[in-house]
Order: structure tokens, then C-alpha cells, then sequence
């Protein structure tokens, strides 16, 4: 599986306030992004296959965040 590239992983630690960001440290928050994207991907997955579909969609995507990051809409 493709890494997730540095430069916007860069740019999200530098809008979350950091002065410098390390490559080490963007190429970490990729990997930790990388690993929460497919667990949530995975359940919108479950989500288009519970209502029928093949297609998933957005509404997939938010419910299945909503569970993984334990927040709510």
C-alpha cells in the first residue's frame, strides 16, 4: 500500500500550530493517519454492504468515522 506523501502531512502539523515539523514526524502522522483511514474505510465498507450496495458513500464514511473515532455527527 502507497504511503500517504509528506508535504500534507507537513502542512497539517504546521496548521495544528507546530513552528518546525520533522520528516520523521510527518512521514509518522501519515503512517498513523494511513491506519485510522483504512480502519474507517473498512467499516463504510461493512455500511454500503449492510444497506445493499456495492457504492460506498459519504454517508458511509461518516457513520463509520463517528465509530471509530467514538465521536458523534
Amino acid at each position: 500500500m502507497e504511503r500517504i506523501k509528506v508535504a500534507p502531512m507537513h502542512k497539517l502539523i504546521k496548521d495544528a500550530g507546530a513552528e518546525r515539523v520533522s520528516k520523521e514526524g510527518a512521514i509518522a502522522l501519515g503512517k498513523a493517519l494511513q491506519e485510522i483511514g483504512l480502519k474507517i474505510a473498512k467499516e463504510a465498507v461493512d455500511w454500503a454492504h449492510h444497506a445493499g450496495r456495492k457504492t460506498v458513500k459519504a454517508r458511509d464514511v461518516e457513520k463509520a468515522a463517528e465509530k471509530i473515532l467514538g465521536r458523534r455527527g
